[in-house]
């Protein structure tokens, strides 16, 4: 006498109905797939997210642009030789 009747699962589906109401119902589908899609978005950010502190950990090891007055000044004092 478990769910294994067709009648128990109208009877099951007209409570449900009546709970939800089917406005409620209608909105689950494109809610369900927006958190499926956000949560695959989720797993390929994580990766992109490693790529990108690995770019700007190797942009952190190289040598800093000289400033503009220092190279200024180094032009001046060879020109002046």
């Amino acid at each position: 006498m478990g769910l294994d009747s067709f009648w128990h699962w109208i009877i099951l589906l007209v409570v449900v109905l009546v709970i939800f109401g089917t406005s409620k119902l209608s909105k689950i589908g494109p809610d369900l797939g927006n958190a499926v899609r956000g949560f695959k978005k989720a797993m390929q950010g994580d990766e992109e997210e490693e790529e990108a502190k690995r770019k700007s950990q190797e942009q952190l090891r190289a040598d800093p642009p000289a400033p503009e007055g220092a190279a200024s000044k180094a032009r001046d004092t060879s020109q002046t030789k």
